[in-house]
């Protein structure tokens, strides 16, 4: 397969020396194996090869696309399992190379394409995104350039099964009418030597025995064959929907990812993309193998840290109530504002936990905790009043009270609560049982009988 000899070439100083200077001294070096054109002799059609040179030239290329990410620009590579759809088919739309494909992710499947660049050198990156949504974006061009041609394949996929088993029975009969016709010659050839030459009637007949077995065999092969497949309306009729319903067959689950990216290359000669900084605008133009071209752009997919980071107002909330509110008290007023984490599911304890560890928010400390603000529920319990009466003294402005968000604890200093007119309300309230506001003329009357 690497050897030019074969293709009756003769190839002479493929690997050349050359000197190089280590550690201040010269030494001998050999060179990488350079293509049969490049050595140093060079004769095409020296000798009757046993394949021609465009043959040992395909197979060349095809050792080159099956070489996977080792080369550095080659055409489509061959098919793997891997999730990336669209592997070996994109090409920079800034430097001309060929993207690689690299799987991240806990399970090692996330794709997400690469472009080298200046990378090896010290560089960075020419161009990189995730492969998720490029791909899903590309299935959609190949869907609908697909789908208007579902009923022609279905068509032509009915004629192949049914003809199918029929030419491989036809071949099979011509191959055995040619090898009984040999057989007869044969015979006629052995039946007709003087029995007196022995050594012709050996041979002839060890040859006549050969042509009876290969007889044998391939009518054993043909007898074996079963009946042409006859495919009746029902089949037709299922042949027929999956040609219409092409786009619902790509899209569901059970459909191989082996299966699509062969489909790609065959639809797809190459895609070119890039991106727009400015925008962050992905370009991409798809190069079709019937010779037409598809343009589109598309945003540039964010990476799982950005797209599911926890937004700033979030992490600014939790920042401001994890200095006097356990991580519980804090899922809950998320939840009642209607907020949702980086990845769109309800905050929980645990959660709120999480995010503090990740930005280095400090826990609440019961000792540390300022003594001298009381929550409206500790206000109730130290002070021996309704959360009723509290909350009409903060509505008539009486009583000073303060809220971090919407849904959060209402915050009342103890000073506020130990001062006047609050001092005097709660006294009157507890030996009356009548709440008194200094605002309220009426409820400062005296009763007319005690």
């Amino acid at each position: 397969m690497h050897n030019p000899h074969f293709a009756g070439a003769y190839v002479y100083g493929r690997r050349q020396m050359e000197m190089v200077i280590r550690d201040g001294k010269p030494r001998k070096r050999q060179s990488r194996v350079r293509p049969p054109e490049q050595a140093r002799v060079f004769i095409r059609d020296h000798h009757e090869g046993y394949i021609s040179w465009s043959t040992y030239e395909r197979i060349q290329t095809m050792i080159k696309n099956n070489g996977g990410n080792f080369n550095h620009d080659s055409d489509a590579q061959a098919v793997r399992e891997g999730n990336g759809l669209l592997t070996g088919l994109l090409r920079c739309g800034r430097c001309g190379r060929k993207l690689n494909i690299r799987y991240w992710g806990k399970s090692g499947t996330a794709a997400r394409y690469l472009c080298q660049g200046d990378f090896d050198t010290g560089g960075r990156y020419c161009l990189g995104f995730g492969g998720a949504t490029s791909d899903k974006r590309v299935a959609e061009e190949i869907v609908r350039a697909v789908s208007p041609l579902g009923i022609e394949a279905s068509l032509a996929a009915i004629e192949r099964l049914s003809h199918a088993d029929d030419d491989k029975r036809q071949a099979l009969q011509r191959q055995w009418q040619q090898l009984d016709y040999q057989a007869q010659r044969a015979f006629e050839q052995y039946n007709q030597v003087d029995p007196a030459n022995r050594l012709v009637a050996e041979v002839l007949e060890k040859r006549w025995n050969e042509e009876l077995e290969s007889v044998q065999h391939v009518k054993a092969e043909l007898d074996a064959k079963p009946a042409p497949q006859v495919i009746d309306e029902n089949q037709k009729e299922i042949i027929m929907d999956m040609g219409k319903q092409f786009d619902s067959i790509w899209n569901d689950p059970a459909c191989p990812m082996v299966l699509k990216k062969k489909i790609a290359r065959i639809l797809i000669n190459e895609i070119m993309v890039d991106l727009d900084e400015q925008t962050q605008q992905l370009h991409f133009v798809i190069h079709w193998n019937g010779g037409s071209h598809t343009a589109f752009d598309m945003p540039k997919p964010m990476s799982g840290a950005k797209a599911h980071k926890t937004s700033f107002e979030d992490i600014e909330l939790i920042e401001k109530m994890a200095q006097r509110y356990r991580d519980d008290e804090i899922a809950r007023v998320l939840s009642k504002l209607d907020r949702r984490t980086g990845k769109g599911k309800r905050w929980t304890k645990v959660r709120v936990a999480y995010v503090r560890k990740k930005y280095r928010i400090t826990a609440p400390d019961e000792v540390d905790r300022d003594p001298s603000i009381l929550t409206l529920g500790q206000a109730t319990k130290q002070y021996s009043v309704s959360d009723t009466t509290l909350m009409r003294l903060i509505n008539a402005k009486l009583l000073p009270a303060t809220q971090i968000a919407p849904y959060a604890p209402l915050e009342i200093k103890r000073e506020a609560l130990e001062s006047e007119p609050i001092i005097s309300i709660l006294a009157t309230l507890k030996r009356t049982g009548k709440l008194i506001l200094d605002r309220d003329s009426l409820a400062q009357q005296r009763d007319l009988f005690d």
